[in-house]
């Protein structure tokens, strides 16, 4: 008989063994968190299908409406939940994360609130793996932020400033909405690669093509679900540009 798994983290309160991980590949600790929504109708259809191998998903963490924690996966193993991502030129974020699933049905679901207990789990859970862990406050993710092309969760309905005021994750005061898109779609010129460019430079994987195209809309409004939410339409407008170059600036004063 296999011997139940204790918890890597205190705050979890059970480990339901989920079948779907393996080794990391070729990394030392996590250095990442990447939050995601379970997207589904009920936590109960969530958890069944972290653990269910059929499914060949899986999440280290799993946080319920009512602030429940359970672990599915141990720490040192790669879990599987980041799919094909990319962030600061890592293409395998599933070996240098750990997932985070947080219990809401999401934008098919109407993009419920979430509670305040929960999100007071998130931020407990995500300080303790800081501790232990080389989890700089910049590489608290989306799974939009590494996957723009595929994915929306943890959506704009997730309060960033909240886990920011928790101690948690960079951020900043969104630059206020201000005039038109600063470009067309398909739009070329150095002004679009500069902006690809500050993009690239604060991790987002988008070619520095100079050409306003679907990748880079698509990066753009991944970035404004994380940290301009009051308008999440891809355009390059100027409260985008202003907001990006404020997170950027944010991180070289603290070097």
């Amino acid at each position: 008989m296999t011997a139940a798994l204790s918890p890597d983290s205190p705050l979890a309160a059970r480990f339901v063994a989920s079948p779907n991980h393996g080794a990391r590949r070729g990394h030392g600790a996590p250095n990442c968190l990447v939050l995601h929504y379970t997207g589904m109708p009920t936590g109960q259809a969530a958890l069944d299908l972290l653990v269910d191998p059929a499914s060949e998903v899986s999440a280290h963490y799993l946080i319920w409406e009512d602030g429940r924690i359970d672990q599915l996966v141990a720490e040192d193993r790669r879990a599987w939940h980041a799919g094909k991502a990319i962030w600061k030129g890592d293409s395998d974020l599933n070996s240098t994360s750990i997932g985070i699933e947080i219990v809401n049905a999401g934008h098919d679901g109407g993009s419920p609130p979430f509670p305040d207990r929960q999100i007071a789990s998130t931020i407990a859970l995500a300080r303790e793996l800081s501790s232990r862990l080389p989890i700089a406050p910049e590489r608290v993710l989306a799974h939009s932020d590494v996957a723009p092309s595929r994915k929306r969760d943890p959506g704009e309905a997730f309060p960033w400033e909240d886990l920011w005021l928790g101690g948690v994750g960079h951020w900043i005061p969104p630059a206020p909405l201000s005039g038109p898109p600063l470009f067309l779609p398909g739009e070329e010129g150095p002004s679009v690669r500069a902006l690809q460019a500050m993009l690239a430079l604060y991790g987002y994987g988008v070619e520095l093509s100079g050409v306003y195209d679907r990748l880079t809309r698509a990066v753009v409004m991944a970035f404004q679900r994380h940290f301009r939410p009051q308008r999440v339409d891809g355009e390059a407008d100027a409260s985008t540009a202003a907001t990006l170059k404020a997170l950027i600036d944010a991180l070289g004063r603290k070097t």
